[in-house]
């Protein structure tokens, strides 16, 4: 393993774990747009770590904990603004305004979820969400051919329950999907071979190519 592949292995480890500064994290999170495989290996990491939370019981702390902490902060005190700032507050309200409107319109970020696998246990597919899981986006690590009498299409499996459709896959390069209610972090997310245009029944009817579990 090379020092490029180590470095980026241990960013892929700091990024799941959340210790990556506000910088070094934006910085890291435009290459994984554009390095699948980048986004497999924070997506093992998480696959990993996620069982460490499963372990942890939750504490609560004491109330004189609390109570220590309050009086241990600085007092706060009312400062008035002085007239010759109405104008600079004005101007500080509108600039505030628009950055909430630019939050609120701009693209959510999305972050590796998991990884599919194909039938060999290859990682194939990198599932990446947002953080209240209503949009998806797969990216495949490799170019996928298929017939042009075909289409790849998403399944979302709950546990116990009919496979969903989320939709057909450009086998090319990464497809968006925009899920009509948020999706828990649990089932299975599949892929499989049907028809051209999608499965004519509403459930899979060809074999299933890639899986993975949520």
């Amino acid at each position: 393993m090379n020092d490029n592949v180590q470095r980026d292995d241990a960013l892929a480890a700091e990024y799941a774990l959340g210790t990556l500064s506000e910088l070094a994290r934006l910085r890291f999170e435009r290459r994984l747009r554009n390095e699948p495989e980048l986004a497999a290996n924070v997506a093992r990491w998480q696959t990993m770590l996620a069982g460490l939370d499963n372990q942890l019981a939750p504490v609560t702390p004491p109330e004189k904990v609390w109570k220590k902490i309050t009086l241990s902060l600085p007092e706060q005190r009312a400062i008035q603004p002085k007239r010759h700032y109405a104008g600079w507050l004005a101007a500080a309200s509108i600039a505030a305004i628009a950055l909430l409107a630019s939050l609120f319109l701009q693209q959510p970020t999305l972050t590796p979820l998991t990884v599919l696998n194909d039938t060999q246990h290859q990682q194939q597919w990198v599932v990446s969400a947002d953080s209240k899981l209503a949009q998806l986006s797969l990216t495949p690590l490799h170019p996928v051919a298929i017939a042009d009498s075909n289409s790849l299409q998403l399944w979302l499996i709950p546990p116990g329950k009919s496979p969903i459709s989320l939709g057909l896959l450009d086998n090319q390069k990464a497809t968006d999907v925009a899920l009509n209610s948020t999706i828990s972090r649990s089932g299975v997310i599949a892929i499989s071979l049907e028809p051209r245009g999608g499965s004519p029944t509403g459930q899979p009817t060809g074999p299933v190519l890639y899986s993975g579990q949520l």
